[in-house]
Order: structure tokens, then sequence, then C-alpha cells
């Protein structure tokens, strides 16, 4: 064995050690504590911001949403395409995008991994562009998550009730 094959065994050796070291180290070290809550805290001038309460609101929907579908692996923006597309085929990955949003580089990604659950497939439009589609596999999948997002939606219309789900879709499909 020459010199330099040894001391690359050394150092990968002693790098494994450290690594131990900092495992064993993390796991019996104590943890900090969270203070404890003292209390409901004043809003101050929040209490008049209407984005300060629809994002609140969008938290919720989206925890709510990132729970009920946990079991498909699905996210908000990831339905929303699938959605998009299943009602728009062979549409251009940029008119997909500009529909929801969604910068071109995020989208590339997101669609990256839904081709890589064999969901959706993109076939060369005119050289620059991609047209989008969903696979006999993405038809399938969306719609077991079309069922668990319609419970989702059931569970929306629980939390803020039937007659404010409706004046809040209503409003906001004004902006849509």
């Amino acid at each position: 064995m020459d010199a330099r094959t040894l001391r690359k065994g050394r150092r990968r050796a002693a790098a494994s050690q450290r690594r131990a070291y900092k495992v064993g180290r993390a796991a019996t070290a104590p943890k900090p504590e969270m203070p404890k809550p003292v209390g409901k805290l004043a809003l101050g001038a929040l209490d008049g911001h209407l984005g300060y309460f629809l994002r609140r609101l969008q938290v919720a929907v989206f925890q709510d949403f990132i729970r009920t579908l946990a079991q498909v692996d699905v996210r908000p923006a990831q339905y929303s395409v699938l959605l998009i597309i299943e009602a728009n085929p062979g549409r251009s990955q940029a008119a997909i995008g500009q529909a929801l949003h969604i910068e071109r580089a995020r989208l590339a990604r997101m669609l990256h991994e839904l081709e890589r659950r064999s969901w959706v497939e993109r076939r060369d439009g005119d050289g620059r562009t991609h047209s989008l589609f969903l696979t006999d596999g993405g038809v399938a999948a969306l719609a077991k998550i079309k069922a668990l997002a319609a419970r989702h939606e059931q569970q929306l219309a629980e939390m803020v009730g039937p007659k404010r789900r409706k004046l809040l879709m209503d409003l906001l499909r004004e902006f849509g």
C-alpha cells in the first residue's frame, strides 16, 4: 500500500470518529427549554392589517391541507399545477407558471418532481416550449388527491362555517 492511500484511509477514519463524537455528544447534550407562554399577546397595529389576518388564515389552511394530504405527499402548489394541467392539457410550461404566478425556476423544479413520480410529462412544443400533460399514473393519482382535497375543503367549511366560507370565496374570487 502506498503512502498516499494510507493517508487517505487515516483521514477517512478520523472524519468518521469526529462524526461519531458529534452524534454521541448531541444525543446527550441537554435541550434548551422553550419559554413558557405568558398569555395572549396584544397585536398592536397588526390588529388593523388585513394582510396579517389573510396570512394567518393561509397558514391554517396550508397546515390542514398538508396534514390531510400527507399520505400522498402533495403540497398545495403541486396540487394546483396538477389541476391546471388537467384542465388545460398541452398548454405550455410558461402559460401554467403565469396562471399560477409561479416563477420559472420553481415551476421547473416542481415539474421535475412530478415527472419523477410519473404524474406529468413534458413534450417538446415548437422547440422553445414544453407542452404539459398528465400521464395515466397522474390521472389516477389526481383522483385520489382530489378525494383527499375534498375532505380538506369540508374541514375548512367546518372551521370557518359554511356561510363564512361562501362569503370568503365570493370576496376572494374577485381578486382571482
